[in-house]
Formats: C-alpha cells, structure tokens, sequence
C-alpha cells in the first residue's frame, strides 16, 4: 500500500473517532474546497476566452477576392473586430480546392489564424487528392459554420437555349462541345455539374478556375459556356449580361421568384448545399473556440446580416462546432459517392 493511500486511510479512521459535529464541520471544509478549485478552474477558463485574442485575427480564405467567401466574411469583419477588441484581417489564399489555405492555418501555430472555406476541403479533398499535406480530420476542428450558399444555373445570353429543357436537349446535340467553369476542382458548384451531367445524360469540358469570380469574368467574356454560381451572379442576370435557367435546392428563392427549381424541371437528383464555415488547427483552446463561435451566431442572427446574406443567396446557419462536425459527416457520405462516379482526380 502506497504511502498516499495509508495516508488516506489513517485520516479515514481518526475522522471516524471524531465527535460528530467536528466530523460534519471537516467533510464540510473538504467539500468547499474542492468546490472552489472547480470554480478557480472555471474562472481561469473564462479569463483566458476573455484575454483572447492578444492580436489582430487573421482569417483566412480558401478564395479570389470578390468571391462569397470573401464577401460574406467582409460584411462580418468590422463588427467582429468590434467584439473581439482586435482588428480582423482578411488573407485571400486560392488554390488546391483549399488546401493551400487550410495548409496556411495548420501551420500557423499562432493562436490567431483561422480558415474560411467551405466544408469540401475535408468531405471532398480527401477522396480526390491522392496525397495532402495535412489530415482534414486531425489537423482542423470546427468553430463556426457561416451559411449555406443556393446554386444557380446560368449560361452566357448568346448560347441559344432559353430555359432548361432547350439547354439539355441542345447540350445531347452538341456532346462535348459546351464548357463549363467552377471554382475549382471538387468545389460544390463543379459537382452539383457532374451530377447535373449524369442527370441530364449530357456531356461537357470542365474548366476549374480559382475561385467564383474568374468564373464570372470568363462566362461574362464567353469563353465559357456555362456554370453554377452563387447567389453573386444575379446582379448579372437583372442586367441581362447572363441567362438564368434554374436554382439548386427544394424551393424557389426570393431573388429569381420566376425561375424554377431542377426538381420541378423533372432533374431533382441536383441538389447540393455549398457549407462554408471557420475552422481552426488543431489544439486550438476550446475556449476560444467557443468564444469565436459566440461572437459568430451573434453576427449571424442579426436582421442586416440576414438581410445582406439573403441579397447574396446565402442563409445564415448559426450553429455549435458539433452541429457544423456533423453536417460535414453527412456532406461527406454523399459527396465520396459522387467523387467516385464522376472519377474527379485533383492531381
């Protein structure tokens, strides 16, 4: 028997000998402390979230300037900086479907760098990249989810199919002859393309570009055909300078009230959320962790936030990290799938 443990034990019975009311007044003292130890430990925790962070933010994202990301977390930074008594830079870092970015912030190791990008950089890139310089599912772990982004399918005003029906049977016409433009290998955008393509029973040139915007400029230009965009591209569309045939998702949206969904053009298998999120390296204290997903939610619930993100096809989606793990855990089980039967390789 160890000391400690004797120790314990002879104190164990010399209380037993005690009158009652010292024995009482002894447990008492005992249970007060370890009390106030939990309640030190609590505090400590709520004072080390408060003194975070001790310099300015650095978020950042996985795209071009101009792109949702972008112009999302732009609308967010100056309010944010507020909360967190710091200033909040943005770094725009495209490439390698995010994973220059996420490799940025995995070996930041400062504390006060954190990733903007949608959730594919580790319920896609994992299953398309052969190799990757970090492990999405050790390395990066979960601090706030920011919306969830509708796609929209819109063709160059010259290409001669008005609507969806015209576009599909003109595409079976001309096989491989249309191209079409994404934000990057595996984004959402090019496989709600892959499974509009096996839907459809068309046959079209990808062309992956780094980020939403190249997207626009070279659809606006015609140098490609068409693409599925973000809710960005409807100021295009108001100025006529793009065709709009149908929105991704199980309803109509407010911003293009006339245009039909594919479930109601007869394709409902195209249906893909776009999840963009912050995620930090991992070790990341979990008490800032928490600290940043409050002041988040916070911004998100806000009616001008809602409103803004609205113009841009994007719903807030105010969650805790474990709600935003598990819709990427379930992103994950569809996307490998559609990954695996549309043979997308990254390298």
């Amino acid at each position: 028997m160890s000391h400690a443990r004797t120790t314990s034990f002879h104190e164990s019975s010399r209380e037993k000998c005690l009158p009652a009311p010292r024995r009482r007044r002894r447990l008492l003292l005992r249970g007060c402390r370890q009390a106030l130890a939990v309640l030190l430990c609590a505090v400590g925790a709520v004072t080390a979230a408060h003194a975070w962070p001790t310099k300015p933010l650095r978020l950042v994202v996985s795209f071009s300037p101009g792109g949702l990301a972008d112009v999302m977390v732009r609308l967010l930074q100056p309010q944010l900086a507020e909360a967190l008594g710091q200033p909040v830079l943005i770094d725009n870092r495209s490439g390698a479907s995010g994973n220059l970015a996420a490799d940025l912030v995995v070996k930041g190791g400062d504390g006060h760098s954190f990733l903007v990008t949608t959730s594919t950089v580790e319920s896609v890139n994992p299953y398309m990249f052969s190799s990757m310089s970090f492990d999405p599912g050790k390395d990066l772990v979960h601090v706030a989810l920011l919306a969830n982004s509708r796609l929209f399918l819109v063709t160059r005003p010259d290409l001669p199919p008005r609507d969806l029906k015209a576009f599909v049977q003109h595409a079976r016409a001309h096989p491989g002859k249309l191209s079409y433009g994404s934000p990057g290998t595996g984004s959402t955008p090019h496989l709600a393309a892959e499974i509009f393509k096996q839907a459809a029973g068309i046959v079209a040139t990808h062309a992956p570009y780094r980020g939403a915007q190249p997207v626009l400029q070279d659809l606006l230009s015609g140098q490609i055909d068409y693409a599925f965009v973000p809710g960005t591209a409807l100021t295009w569309v108001r100025g006529g300078k793009l065709r709009l045939l149908a929105v991704v998702g199980p309803a109509r949206v407010p911003e293009a009230p006339d245009t039909p969904t594919f479930a109601e053009q007869g394709l409902g298998d195209v249906a893909v959320d776009t999840l963009f999120g912050i995620y930090g390296p991992a070790g990341t204290p979990p008490q800032v962790v928490d600290r940043l997903n409050g002041e988040i939610n916070k911004l998100l619930a806000q009616p001008s936030i809602k409103l803004r993100f609205a113009e841009l096809g994007a719903e807030p989606l105010p969650a805790s990290p474990a709600a935003f793990k598990s819709a990427v855990q379930a992103e994950a089980l569809r996307f490998a799938a559609v990954v695996k039967a549309a043979n997308i390789k990254a390298d």
